[in-house]
């Protein structure tokens, strides 16, 4: 019997993910929709015009053992913590790495939507055309952020309002992971 939590999920497409508006409830697919063995080994953010390092994560070589009736939804949410410096940057740069499993991975998107207050603030569409299996790549990006006025980013920083994102892959159109994120500033 298919899991109602996430009924319907298989009809959700690209350009579903690109006209979200509102962060979503929960997950929209399950975890075994990865049917590529997608799997992110590491992570970078820097300020492109400093070169500083703002965020970087990488997976342990070893998984430690989760207790029984673990969540496994919180294995794809990440709480990031950044310095006001990071909202007022006007270029970063991203570095993904990630491993493939035993099938080829065709038209890779990653759709990224970023919400404040509950509504859409920025979005994102980015593309690999092919991955080969068993593979390990890197998947880098450039990208210029909003403008912000200064009270905005006062805002932000105070973190009075929630500031999240979804992040929706797709294999060949369709969605085979699904990804949240929660922000959280501090002064710097």
């Amino acid at each position: 019997m298919a899991d109602k939590k996430y009924e319907g999920w298989e009809k959700f497409t690209i350009e579903d993910a690109c006209k979200q508006q509102t962060p979503t409830k929960g997950f929209l697919c399950p975890l075994s929709a990865n049917k590529f063995g997608i799997d992110f080994q590491a992570f970078t953010i820097r300020d492109h015009s400093t070169d500083k390092v703002i965020f970087k994560v990488q997976k342990p070589e070893t998984q430690p053992k989760l207790p029984k009736g673990f969540d496994t939804d919180r294995l794809r949410t990440i709480e990031y913590k950044f310095p006001r410096s990071f909202v007022e940057c006007k270029t970063v740069a991203t570095s993904l790495v990630f491993k493939v499993g035993e099938k080829p991975v065709r038209n890779f998107v990653m759709v990224e939507r970023h919400y404040f207050k509950g509504k859409l603030v920025k979005s994102w569409e980015f593309k690999v055309d092919f991955c080969m299996p068993g593979s390990v790549n890197n998947w880098e990006a450039m990208y210029d952020l909003p403008a912000m006025k200064k009270d905005m980013v006062d805002e932000i920083v105070s973190n009075k309002h929630p500031s999240e994102s979804d992040s929706f892959y797709f294999v060949d159109g369709k969605l085979v992971m699904h990804n949240k994120a929660t922000y959280t500033y501090y002064e710097d």
